[in-house]
């Protein structure tokens, strides 16, 4: 048998392979890492920072009104959900008039957030059809207006099979 000696070229040659490969494959699975999740919760912390304040009052407000606002959300048999919301003021009477916009938001992927558009379907009843909602958890989040201004937010973690 003969063997051929193990020389500092071979040597190199195989250490550049390795680290090649070695960092070949890390930026391949960066890649990809950044491609399926961003990482970001909003898209800019220093603004979602300026706009705290105005949140805190505005809470403030929503809780002194004393309303309740109760949302259903059902899956269809298309794969899609209706989602229904029904408002009453602190005397327990329908609230009309409002305008409610609602996002089901995934909470590991912006990406996958379906809006929902509701339309008032009776007296303080409000109904809105989101599309191909896969199944897993969402978070459902509910805005009312009124006359240009957000009177109620709501954040609620829902589960749909």
């Amino acid at each position: 048998m003969s063997s051929k000696p193990l020389t500092g070229t071979k040597v190199f040659v195989m250490l550049v392979a390795f680290f090649g490969l070695v960092i070949g494959v890390n930026v391949t699975m960066m890649k990809l890492a950044i491609a399926t999740l961003p990482g970001t919760d909003v898209d800019s912390p220093y603004a979602a920072g300026l706009t705290y304040e105005h949140e805190i009052s505005a809470a403030h407000d929503q809780a002194a009104r004393k309303w309740k606002v109760n949302a259903n959300i059902e899956r269809r048999n298309d794969g899609g959900a209706m989602v229904q919301v029904e408002a009453r003021d602190a005397n327990g009477q329908p609230i009309s008039g409002l305008k409610f916009d609602g996002r089901l938001e995934r909470p590991t992927d912006k990406r996958a957030d379906l809006a929902v558009a509701f339309t008032e379907t009776g007296i303080g009843i409000y109904r809105g059809d989101a599309a191909a909602v896969a199944p897993g958890q969402w978070n459902l989040v509910i805005e009312g207006e009124a006359r240009g201004e957000r009177v109620f937010l709501s954040r609620n973690r829902v589960i749909l099979n």
